[in-house]
């Protein structure tokens, strides 16, 4: 079994209410994507896991949110945010987790 590498991050991917943008004041179906890129790459794309850390969403309307990890590769991905319907949401933070097989230093080919 060869090395893997553990990489984590967080990520505030809007702030909807100090602008009146569509989070906050929209309607229907809603999306925000934000790209990561890894520190190092890893050999292959690695498994990533995408939570909700803060969340900040008007009590008037129904909570509806979906979180998740897209277009995963050796050197980064995309977190995806979405929600429909009359749900208002004010700002949300992600935090991250990449798991993956990675180079080590004491590796080494022969040609």
């Amino acid at each position: 079994m060869g090395a893997f590498g553990i990489e984590q991050g967080t990520k505030v991917l809007f702030s909807d209410f100090a602008h009146d943008g569509a989070m906050w004041t929209g309607a229907g179906p809603r999306e925000v994507r934000q790209e990561e890129s890894f520190k190092e790459p890893f050999l292959e794309p690695p498994s990533v896991m995408v939570g909700i850390s803060m969340w900040d969403i008007d009590h008037k309307t129904n909570s509806r949110v979906d979180i998740s990890a897209e277009n995963i590769t050796a050197k980064g991905f995309e977190i995806v945010f979405r929600t429909w319907g009359d749900t208002r949401i004010a700002r949300i933070r992600a935090d991250w987790l990449a798991v993956g097989p990675c180079g080590d230093d004491d590796s080494w080919e022969v040609n």
